[in-house]
């Protein structure tokens, strides 16, 4: 947008605010570096809430904040470099010293390197003083980097104590000084997989476990206290965490890369070419895979059995309540290739885990329920609806647990004994695991009618788990609904 404004000759002000934790990702870097060497007119703002500053600290910050951006110390900024202009190597000498001295009483010297000019820190929370940096930084021209201090949950007291809490809240009365507890008794399936996590871990000390700064979200808390010299959270830094996990790999190791679906896709390029062509031992625990709800469209997790299914060496599993969730990590972990289970936000279905751990057979699904004419194919957590369908259907449900490799051989014979096909599954139909479906029917000359139910070709918008699988016509009345207007039809 700088570039934009210079380029049309207009004099308007860009302005990116960036926090502590994403400016730790390569994008945020590799735009520093372009904009350094560009050089437009354009102001970044670090809202940095990971430290505090203490009162006398914040002082000599603002008050430096106001000289390093007030005219005065501008002018003689920028008058010494004519001055000294014509004299290279003092020039240089006088900007280095510059640097380091400001590097020595600020955090300033790497975006200084990078060609912006730095000023901070300043408290984000005394206004005053920041309106008055930022009215100064306005007539500053080129590159600037303004380095603001806050705490999370600021003006707050209970958000300020507990900010992780606070993070993201479901309804609460804000008299009272916490959260509401979750309606649910059942696991989610964030904590099966992190008590595999420390059952595994016990068994295996090869595990190491991995996440880009989504340690509550994973359920990683109780691992990362008992298994702390096993445990990596990267930050904010997706493609960084799968190439950890590939050196982890190639050095004896057996990593575990917890990650949400919707953030795999910024690791897409190193799970092929650092992970799946040297067919190299990591697995993927990708949770909020399908619809998560409050969350809306940038976090649902709608498209990883698409982007992965095409990659080869790749097993991808679905698993359709807790218990079988806990076995696949099993599977997984033990597998000698890549890797993934994915599994959606919040709790199954009540059923409870086998503490005991039993590889599946790689690529074998089961039958859970036999019927007549048409058959369900039921990739993941849906079964439980497919199944309440079949019952007024007289429907046949399979449970295909692998996305990839494929049950062929049961394909087949569900086709050879049924009228009608239907996969299920709670991804993207577009390239998911129904297409892959129809793909071997096709290559096997396999000609039944097939009806694909899942995610339809759009973003999904916000709302509850349960509306939106209600709208989109994945519950069990949706579901049914569908195959009886697709028989009719």
């Amino acid at each position: 947008m700088a570039i934009s404004a210079a380029k049309e000759g207009k004099d308007r002000k860009v302005v990116s605010v960036i926090g502590d934790g994403a400016i730790t990702a390569g994008m945020a870097f590799e735009a520093l570096n372009h904009a350094g060497d560009v050089h437009p007119d354009m102001l970044v703002i670090l809202n940095d809430n990971e430290m505090s500053i203490s009162e006398n600290v914040g002082a000599l910050n603002n008050h430096l904040a106001q000289v390093l951006s007030g005219s005065l110390y501008t002018s003689i900024r920028e008058g010494g470099k004519k001055a000294l202009s014509g004299l290279p190597p003092i020039k240089e000498l006088v900007k280095r010293t510059e640097e380091h001295i400001k590097g020595m009483i600020v955090p300033g010297t790497l975006f200084e390197e990078l060609g912006f000019n730095y000023i901070g820190p300043v408290d984000g929370h005394d206004v005053n003083e920041l309106v008055k940096t930022l009215k100064n930084m306005r007539e500053l021209k080129g590159p600037q980097f303004l380095h603001i201090m806050t705490k999370k949950g600021k003006g707050y007291e209970p958000a300020e104590k507990d900010p992780i809490g606070y993070h993201g809240v479901p309804k609460f009365d804000p008299s009272h000084s916490c959260l509401p507890k979750s309606s649910s008794s059942k696991p989610t399936y964030s904590k099966i997989f992190g008590d595999f996590l420390c059952d595994m871990a016990a068994k295996d000390p090869s595990l190491m476990a991995i996440t880009p700064a989504m340690r509550e979200g994973s359920g990683m808390v109780r691992f990362s206290k008992e298994y702390p010299s096993q445990y990596f959270d990267v930050a904010i830094a997706e493609q960084h965490a799968v190439t950890l996990a590939t050196g982890m790999a190639i050095a004896g190791n057996r990593p575990i890369v917890a990650i949400y679906s919707t953030f795999l896709q910024r690791g897409y390029d190193q799970l092929i070419h650092d992970v799946a062509i040297m067919d190299l031992p990591v697995m993927f625990a990708i949770d909020r895979a399908g619809l998560v709800g409050a969350d809306g469209q940038t976090h649902q997790g709608a498209f990883d059995l698409s982007f992965m299914r095409c990659i080869p060496n790749m097993v991808i599993m679905a698993p359709s309540d807790e218990n079988e969730c806990r076995q696949m990590l099993y599977t997984g972990h033990m597998h000698t290739g890549p890797s993934a289970v994915r599994y959606p936000r919040g709790s199954g279905n009540g059923t409870t885990p086998e503490a005991e751990f039993t590889a599946l057979e790689i690529g074998k699904g089961r039958v859970v329920r036999e019927g007549e004419k048409v058959a369900i194919l039921s990739f993941g957590t849906f079964l439980d609806n497919a199944l309440v369908a079949a019952e007024n259907l007289n429907a046949t449900v399979a449970d295909m647990r692998f996305v990839k490799p494929l049950d062929e051989a049961l394909i087949k014979e569900l086709c050879d004994s049924h009228d009608v096909i239907v996969t299920l599954e709670e991804n993207a139909i577009a390239g998911g695991a129904g297409a892959g479906v129809i793909e071997f029917m096709m290559q096997e000359k396999l000609m039944k009618p097939v009806l694909n139910l899942g995610l339809p070709d759009r973003f999904i918008a916000q709302g509850t788990q349960d509306e939106l699988h209600t709208e989109l016509g994945l519950d069990a009345a949706g579901i049914e609904a569908s195959i009886r207007d697709y028989i009719s039809k």
